[in-house]
């Protein structure tokens, strides 16, 4: 079978729910043990386990073993390909922290280089300039790089219960658009420019019902809206709203390109900065210095466990 493409390699190994908070909580020093994860996330133990499992084979955890009350369980580390997928999580919480609205807030970025609370903005590491958004990038790609996305699931897909008391964890919506593999590479499609229904089922290979459903609910959430194109059947385009999740896009592919380009197809996806003409190299900044982050200059101010 034809392997799928880098980005179909990154869809697969992080395009489930359970997989992103478990990413989540590990890359806040949270969890790192069966029980972290089980108390945090309140995670049915068949599931957590079946997830750890998957995400070892996909060198996202690395076991360790340790020794307590004279037994010798493993811990879980994050994986130097796991740990570099940091920016994707700061840009979902950014995104969410706009446009999400929650009956508790998100907990606020701290950048200690500056001191300050803040926010983030994508910026072009190939030429500096930023903030880049989603109107400054274009796309090249060829034919059959979403293809072998939807492969036969691993494990039954479950649904977490109502976690709007967590402030930690992602809503429905935010969920529903890079926690499913068909809806991650639904919103791709309209990133890249396709907009009929017919070049999403074409270029996606996507069962009609399954396209329906998806486009229905982007709708509903207001990240995709129905335009008529003159003397041509409807399309889709990207609101506002789905123009501010390209962060969040831009890192995942920046992310599958570099980390899963020796096991995918040769089909590729590469996102161009308009300003300069060059790959863009994505870089989250500091909104109040303009400084670029890195994963060791900030943290988010958790309120201590209960």
């Amino acid at each position: 079978m034809h392997r799928p493409s880098a980005v179909g390699q990154a869809l697969l190994a992080v395009g489930d729910q359970w997989t992103l908070l478990i990413l989540q909580r590990a890359l806040l020093g949270r969890a790192r043990r069966f029980a972290d994860w089980r108390d945090d996330l309140h995670i049915a133990e068949s599931v957590l386990a079946s997830r750890l499992k998957e995400m070892v084979a996909r060198d996202l955890l690395v076991p360790k073993s340790y020794t307590s009350n004279g037994r010798t369980r493993p811990e879980y580390m994050l994986s130097p390909r796991a740990i570099d997928l940091w920016p994707m999580f700061v840009a979902i919480w950014s995104w969410e922290r706009t446009w999400v609205a929650r009956p508790k807030p998100l907990p606020d970025l701290v950048h200690d280089t500056c001191g300050k609370l803040t926010d983030v903005e994508l910026g072009c590491g190939a030429c500096g300039k930023w903030p880049t958004t989603g109107d400054d990038i274009q796309t090249a790609y060829d034919t059959g790089i979403f293809a072998q996305v939807a492969v036969p699931r691993l494990h039954r897909r479950t649904v977490r219960l109502d976690a709007s008391a967590d402030p930690l964890s992602y809503f429905p919506e935010t969920l529903a658009i890079i926690a499913d593999r068909w809806s991650t590479v639904v919103l791709a499609a309209a990133f890249v420019g396709v907009r009929r229904f017919a070049d999403f089922q074409e270029t996606l290979g996507v069962a009609p019902s399954v396209l329906s459903a998806r486009l229905r609910l982007f709708t509903q959430l207001g990240v995709l809206e129905a335009a008529d194109a003159a003397g041509e059947s409807r399309g889709y385009r990207l609101t506002p709203k789905g123009l501010a999740f390209s962060p969040t896009f831009v890192v995942l592919i920046d992310w599958a390109n570099r980390w899963h380009a020796s096991e995918s197809s040769d089909a590729k996806l590469t996102i161009i900065h308009r300003g300069c003409g060059a790959t863009l190299v994505p870089q989250l900044r500091c909104r109040k210095c303009g400084d670029v982050i890195n994963r060791e200059d900030i943290h988010f101010r958790l309120a201590p466990r209960a």
